[in-house]
């Protein structure tokens, strides 16, 4: 039996929009990290790009556990010496809110060309509104399941 390989003209891509208002930061990502890569998706296939496009509303309004507001760190370089910059996961709220959520999702990703080109089709705003209503995105609930192991 040969292994099934789609084309790329046979991908069906779709958009969502992802509300992630009082969600954690984490598990939205690797949620929207497994749509972006086409995971949920039976024709999966992890050398393609076989995913769909996902809008991020209100990235400012993520939630973290524990003392992660103060104690997560983002580091940035400017090339410069000594330019070595850390903000704190407050100071970046307040500055880039968006930012949070693409550097969860870019970590989630392949480091190689297939990562590069699946976080190109991430959009994120850190409030309600995108300018991507002409796309018709369905709305995509990305609760954690309640489990309950009896």
């Amino acid at each position: 039996m040969k292994t099934f390989v789609p084309k790329v003209d046979e991908i069906d891509r779709r958009w969502y929009l992802v509300d992630v208002d009082g969600q954690v930061l984490g598990r939205a990502a690797a949620r929207i990290a497994r749509i972006l890569r086409g995971k949920e998706k039976p024709i999966f296939t992890p050398h393609m790009d076989t995913g769909d496009f996902v809008i991020v509303v209100n990235a400012a309004k993520v939630k973290v556990t524990g003392t992660k507001e103060e104690d997560k760190t983002y580091f940035h370089y400017t090339g410069y010496p000594g330019g070595a910059r850390f903000d704190t996961l407050r100071r970046m709220r307040q500055r880039k809110p968006e930012q949070i959520i693409r550097h969860a999702v870019k970590g989630m990703l392949p480091k190689n060309r297939l990562g590069r080109s699946l976080f190109k089709k991430l959009k994120v705003y850190a409030g309600p509104d995108h300018p991507h209503a002409a796309q018709k995105p369905e709305p995509l609930d990305i609760t954690p399941v309640k489990r309950s192991w009896s």
